[in-house]
């Protein structure tokens, strides 16, 4: 197992959140988390990417605790619903900076503006990006140590069509390249169209675990929806 997840637990207030919740995941796998809004489905993405610090149990990614900080770093990349950048400064120098902390040669920073077309932007301050080409800053400056595992909160969230045919591209594009990648979605087309597994949270707790067609005629799709 690539993701191995026991008794993962974070509440706040004593009652949002995420309860105690146990899943595996395979290498290669392209997980839809869905849920509605205040389901757990961003916290569980943040306790994987070790941005918030779980109440309690244990998360292991190829085998290697999550607690472990630096080790972490350069197995799961996350790319926020919000664009975790810094707008003042150029597309360039954000990824410079993300690189030194990831602790990845600086000519990683010129392979990913070139693979998200983004040579023409590279001088840009971030602020004056449209959302979608942020969003693709945001997915490039987690691909800098080239981890295995990555995690899109709402990736699409947003975005005009074309933006969104745009990212569902670059989706496919790294799970074919062998990347085991966990996505937030309110978007029953999305998840249809993209995901290999469905994982359903509702009210902090795991309900459905299983296949895209088998999701798609259950109860509990019926009931998200209606």
């Amino acid at each position: 197992m690539q993701l191995e997840i026991r008794d993962l637990t974070k509440l706040y207030d004593h009652k949002r959140g995420l309860l105690p919740t146990s899943f595996d995941v395979i290498k290669g796998e392209l997980i839809a988390v869905v849920g509605h809004n205040g389901a757990g489905k961003s916290t569980l993405l943040k306790m994987l990417a070790n941005w918030i610090l779980p109440d309690s149990g244990q998360v292991l990614i190829d085998g290697i605790d999550l607690r472990n900080r630096t080790a972490v770093v350069r197995k799961v990349g996350f790319i926020p619903e919000v664009p975790n950048l810094f707008d003042f400064f150029s597309v360039e120098y954000n990824l410079k900076l993300f690189a030194v902390l990831f602790q990845t040669p600086l000519l990683r920073v010129d392979e990913v503006l070139r693979e998200f077309n983004m040579i023409p932007f590279r001088k840009n301050k971030v602020q004056v990006l449209s959302k979608g080409l942020k969003q693709r800053v945001n997915i490039g400056r987690a691909l800098l140590a080239d981890p295995p595992v990555l995690l899109f909160d709402e990736p699409t969230s947003g975005l005009d069509f074309e933006m969104t045919k745009e990212i569902y591209r670059l989706l496919i594009s790294m799970h074919d390249a062998g990347k085991t990648i966990l996505f937030t979605s309110h978007r029953p087309e999305e998840i249809k169209s993209l995901a290999t597994r469905i994982m359903v949270l509702h009210e902090g707790r795991l309900v459905f675990d299983g296949p895209p067609q088998k999701y798609f005629q259950s109860e509990v799709h019926e009931n998200l929806y209606a």
